[in-house]
């Protein structure tokens, strides 16, 4: 009982940090084709690798994290994300720095409303709808871990 008001703990936590406000103004975003595609098939790789199991998608979320952040990864116990992007709230958020950082990050940062779940051992644990930021640097796309508030 204890894990599971700890993961539960967790989940408020880590979903806590999605939702709040975002800076700078709603602007339509001009992607190319071909950029909108590597962010979906970022998300894509987020929630399949989330599919094959908690260390799966720990390791790909420490692999794509943004290099100047690269410091700064979370454990999610075990715990999993789905994450499902509303795509026509993407725009580009230049002001953004993550929560305690005084840095930009290099590349163009990008913010999307997303709904995103927390499941543990196929069940799901906490929903919310909130915004996550993602940058696109070097033609690569980088996250930010969930507990940097996204």
């Amino acid at each position: 009982m204890a894990e599971r008001v700890a993961v539960l703990f967790l989940a408020l936590a880590l979903l806590a940090g999605c939702g709040g406000p975002v800076a700078g103004t709603a602007r339509p975003v001009r992607l190319s084709d071909d950029g909108r595609a590597k962010f979906k098939e970022y998300y894509a790789r987020v929630n399949k690798a989330g599919e094959e199991g908690a260390s799966q998608q720990s390791k790909l979320l420490k692999d794509t994290q943004h290099p100047d952040f690269r410091q700064k990864t979370c454990d999610l116990r075990g715990a999993t994300i789905k994450v499902e992007p509303t795509w026509g709230t993407l725009r580009m958020d230049a002001d953004w720095a993550p929560p305690g950082e005084k840095a930009h990050p290099r590349g163009d940062v990008y913010v999307v409303a997303v709904t995103i779940t927390l499941r543990k051992e196929d069940q799901a644990i906490g929903s919310q709808i909130g915004s996550m930021h993602v940058v696109l640097l070097d033609d690569e796309v980088y996250g930010f871990a969930p507990c940097l508030g996204g």
